[in-house]
């Protein structure tokens, strides 16, 4: 896939995506410096300045600066269209994309802009490592390769029926794994769903051998790939895979045997904070961080825009029949304190997580421990050992009682492993609300994505079997490489 071909994708977007975020910076987010190609890789220096481009150009608001958690809600039923617009995603939150819907487009093309700034890193690195120390070089591939991992993951499941569908025997994705700067490399078949999986899991256990165990400061721990970080995605890759037995392995490493739960101090000792409002309450950097994306207030985000109104645009309001019907948010007895996240303005509510004015610059969390905790909990539940089950729930309890601390689950909710199972997958829906796991956590389970309805229109149902479950390929991609096969239409 060609380097100016994404480009002009991607300044085309620029061109119907309304607001600030499709500043010039965003078409070559990885040119972070004015350091030529020749010297690109003269030293570590320099080299970071490349490490920090893949980070740029990760957070695109195209993809995972924003995007990427966006999509995810829309297509499920957590929030309700308030002001349509195919520039807001409308046609995602009616389920009605097509190849060359801006947002099937988009996400697509930075998703590979994103893979081949990494292939090309990589490359350079490789050729020049006797410019840096060998803790660096492992340092920067480590880095380089959980972005990748992190890149496909969301193209696959995105774009690619479920793992779980039918054990990944399903085309995938295209694995791109070499740097390209021409047209010469376009044609490309898709891969199958379990060999873009093992690529992701390759690169995930190469990061976590060569990735630092924390850096100097806490700011860093939370914006640069660690191996906490590393081994929190192999945990989320492999709970999408249903592969419980790996989730648990994974989860062991940093989460402790006994309460309080937290990652070993070895590292970066990661835990949930004791007040969930500061997770979101603007220092972003704490334990329960375990990756996020940077923004700044000179730099436009995309979430308070999207799901807040005060401030924000308000594009989608809360769905009163979903998540925000449970007792934690709806009953006026509830002293969680996630309700706080939640908000009445002209008589809809609001999800207020996201709530950075003017350029909407809240940082985008990917990775929270609580999610670490609710993983290994649905993992431990799902093994049927009881000694395992005991301790789901004790995971769960911990995630709960941190935003309300005198709750005590109602028996008959966690008494056996069906019961157990369903309130932790509740208490994900309540925890990470907003933050875009709608989706994923149904296409993983396959669950239908479920209808909706509001006075600026309504969504269908759409089930497992239907071919609107998962996105169509990009035209942008079907147009150039002739050996890629579209979904079915």
């Amino acid at each position: 896939m060609k380097t100016i071909h994404l480009k002009k994708i991607i300044l085309a977007a620029c061109v119907v995506i309304s607001g600030s975020a499709c500043q010039k910076k965003l078409l070559d987010p990885a040119n972070t410096t004015s350091i030529s190609d020749a010297s690109a890789f003269d030293n570590a220096t320099r080299i970071t300045a490349q490490v920090n481009g893949l980070y740029a150009t990760l957070k695109s608001v195209f993809f995972y600066g924003g995007s990427v958690t966006i999509y995810n809600e829309l297509r499920g039923d957590e929030f309700i269209m308030n002001k349509p617009s195919t520039t807001t995603g409308q046609q995602s939150w009616l389920q009605a994309v097509n190849p060359s819907t801006t947002e099937v487009i988009n996400t697509w093309s930075s998703g590979y802009a994103t893979i081949n700034a990494v292939n090309t890193f990589l490359a350079g690195l490789t050729a020049h490592q006797n410019n840096v120390s060998a803790a660096q070089y492992a340092n920067f591939t480590g880095e380089a390769k959980f972005i990748r991992a992190l890149s496909y993951f969301a193209l696959v499941q995105t774009y690619a029926q479920p793992y779980a569908l039918n054990n990944g025997t399903s085309p995938g994705v295209p694995l791109r794994l070499t740097a390209e700067n021409s047209n010469d490399d376009n044609q490309l078949a898709r891969s199958s769903v379990a060999a873009v999986y093992a690529q992701i899991l390759a690169d995930l256990n190469d990061a976590e051998n060569n990735l630092p165990a924390n850096y100097n400061t806490a700011t860093l721990n939370t914006t640069r790939a660690t191996k906490n970080a590393a081994i929190a995605l192999k945990a989320r890759v492999d709970l999408t895979k249903g592969d419980y037995t790996n989730v648990i392995a994974e989860c062991t490493k940093i989460v402790s045997a006994n309460a309080p739960f937290q990652a070993p101090a070895s590292g970066v000792n990661n835990k949930m904070e004791a007040n969930i409002a500061t997770v979101f309450g603007g220092s972003y950097a704490g334990p329960e961080a375990v990756f996020s994306l940077p923004f700044v207030t000179t730099e436009p985000g995309l979430l308070a825009s999207f799901f807040n109104i005060a401030p924000g645009n308000g594009y989608y309001y809360l769905n009163a029949a979903g998540t925000i019907a449970d007792p934690v948010y709806s009953s006026a007895a509830s002293t969680d304190a996630r309700k706080n996240f939640v908000f009445t303005n002209g008589g809809q509510k609001w999800l207020n997580k996201f709530k950075v004015a003017s350029t909407f610059s809240d940082w985008v969390p990917i990775i929270r421990y609580s999610d670490v905790l609710l993983m290994y909990a649905e993992a431990l539940a799902r093994s049927g050992d009881s000694a395992n089950i005991t301790r789901a729930a004790a995971l769960l309890t911990a995630v709960r009682n941190r935003s309300d601390a005198t709750y005590v689950f109602p028996p008959l909710s966690v008494a056996s492993q069906p019961a157990l199972i369903s309130t932790i997958l509740q208490e994900r829906k309540i925890e990470l609300l907003g933050e875009g796991f709608r989706v994923p956590d149904l296409q993983r389970l396959g669950a239908t994505l479920p209808a909706k309805s509001g006075a600026q229109g309504s969504a269908p149902a759409i089930p497992a079997t239907d071919n609107r479950y998962i996105w169509p390929i990009s035209s942008a991609e079907t147009a150039i490489n002739k050996l890629i096969v579209q979904n079915p239409q």
